[in-house]
């Protein structure tokens, strides 16, 4: 399906709308990593602890999307996705140096920003798929 430019710049305004959400909901994965920096993922036992907080947080951004009625959750969720890699990346390189005593992460290679940042977009992009499925099964009943 191909879109205008009229339609894409729809979709954008309507998302910029969105952005409190997308903050909030990028935000809340957050606690993937900060779980792992009190070590409770590893005390937990991994990898279980990982699948289990990432299925857990992906539920929570397709639940927050679908009970709001986003129109674009597909939108949405992509740039939550992304706003999470963002966050991740600024967290990452405030603690790492409070943490190790050295810069570490994804700003110390150009190639591990672009890595987080396309992980996390596919992440919310799978969310929104997901959402949207979810969606038109609800709009149908």
């Amino acid at each position: 399906m191909a879109y205008s430019y009229r339609e894409s710049t729809k979709s954008f305004g309507e998302a910029k709308r969105q952005w409190p959400l997308i903050a909030g909901l990028g935000a809340l994965a957050l606690l993937r990593p900060v779980m792992s920096m009190l070590g409770w993922l590893e005390a937990i036992g991994q990898p279980f602890a990982s699948i289990a907080a990432t299925i857990v947080i992906t539920a929570v951004w397709i639940a927050a999307v679908v009970f709001a009625r986003v129109t674009q959750p597909l939108l949405t969720l992509l740039l939550v996705g992304i706003s999470y890699g963002v966050f991740a990346i600024v967290v990452s390189a405030v603690l790492s140096p409070i943490l190790t005593g050295q810069l570490q992460g994804p700003l110390t290679n150009p190639f591990g920003i672009v890595g987080v940042l396309v992980t996390n977009a596919i992440w919310g992009l799978a969310a929104g798929m997901l959402a949207t499925a979810l969606m038109r099964m609800r709009q149908r009943s």
